[in-house]
């Protein structure tokens, strides 16, 4: 069996609305999703992709209004990147990153990839990588109405970091559990500091990738808003994830069993640095219970929550996602 790449990242933020700004109207990502975190149906859960939230593309956040800053260190999902179509896309990012003051190290290159690493106005950690020489999996679609280009907009996710204490136990869960391969490596930008390696699943490319770096130098990572909670990587159906689920069990690694998020079937569990991993079907999709012409516009509550819409609906301060067409 082998993941097939990405499926999405989970992140923290402290604000829905200014986070639905940054990541709508800056970033030019789609709303397609405004739900519940289905474990605190208090704040909500926001689904951020391309046209129609292909497996891959989804970047999700939980709102918690109180949390505090981000402590960065080890332990941690310390980057998430987003793929833009080549190298020139990234010169319409650095301008667009100028016009709204968006915290950024301009264009530099990463693994032979050119990339833009910034932060958002919580710093959130993020990167835009050119899929100019990708041969792996393939990227998503920008919304016709994006508030970005769209023919320089983003396509999906890349290569996600890991930052730990310890490589070795968090590479043995990705190779001998996960089937990730190890396929190279490439300087830290920290001097002293060994090669952040890299990794990759079924197909392979920027849409597949896993990058560990070692760093005995730091703490353990204290999160927040701007910090990511989860990474998840794709699995083809259920039937499939029964076999993870197997094979978790073998590997003496405790999980959470199956959860229906009704968008999807998860299975959560922590590699040996304690970071979460979770493995999801790439089915049903967003789709299920909205029409893809107006995905994200209304709050959106799987079956088992919907007699309760009244009571979460009183709890969740107001967003207007309501989109506007060209």
């Amino acid at each position: 069996m082998y993941l097939k790449g990405i499926h999405h990242v989970s992140a923290i933020t402290a604000n829905a609305k200014k986070n639905y700004d940054f990541y709508t109207n800056v970033l030019g990502m789609r709303l397609v999703k405004k739900s519940i975190n289905q474990d605190d149906p208090s704040v909500y859960h926001l689904f951020y992709a391309d046209e129609i939230g292909n497996p891959g593309t989804d970047l999700t956040f939980f709102e918690i209004p109180n949390a505090g800053r981000t402590h960065p260190g080890t332990n941690s999902i310390s980057g998430t990147s987003l793929r833009v179509p080549n190298d020139k896309a990234l010169e319409y990012w650095v301008d667009r990153f100028h016009k709204f003051k968006v915290n950024h190290d301009g264009i530099t290159e990463q693994n032979g990839r050119k990339v833009i690493h910034f932060r958002d106005h919580e710093d959130q950690r993020l990167t835009l990588v050119s899929d100019e020489h990708n041969q792996g999996v393939s990227g998503g679609k920008p919304w016709k109405y994006s508030s970005a280009s769209v023919e320089n907009g983003i396509i999906g996710l890349g290569p996600v970091k890991l930052t730990v204490p310890d490589a070795q136990p968090t590479i043995s869960v990705l190779t001998e559990v996960l089937s990730f391969e190890q396929v190279g490596s490439y300087p830290s930008s920290i001097q002293g500091e060994s090669d952040i390696l890299i990794f990759a699943t079924g197909e392979g490319g920027t849409g597949a990738e896993v990058h560990v770096e070692e760093r005995k130098d730091l703490p353990r990572e204290r999160p927040g808003r701007g910090s990511v909670h989860h990474v998840a990587f794709r699995v083809e159906n259920d039937e499939e994830l029964e076999k993870w689920k197997q094979r978790l069990v073998e590997a003496r690694l405790p999980n959470s069993g199956i959860v229906d998020r009704y968008y999807f079937k998860a299975l959560y569990f922590r590699e040996w640095n304690r970071i979460l991993f979770e493995l999801s079907t790439d089915g049903p999709g967003f789709a299920t219970d909205e029409d893809v012409e107006h995905l994200g516009e209304k709050l959106a509550l799987p079956p088992f929550f919907e007699d309760r819409r009244e009571e979460i609906e009183s709890k969740l301060e107001p967003l207007d996602t309501s989109n506007i067409y060209d």
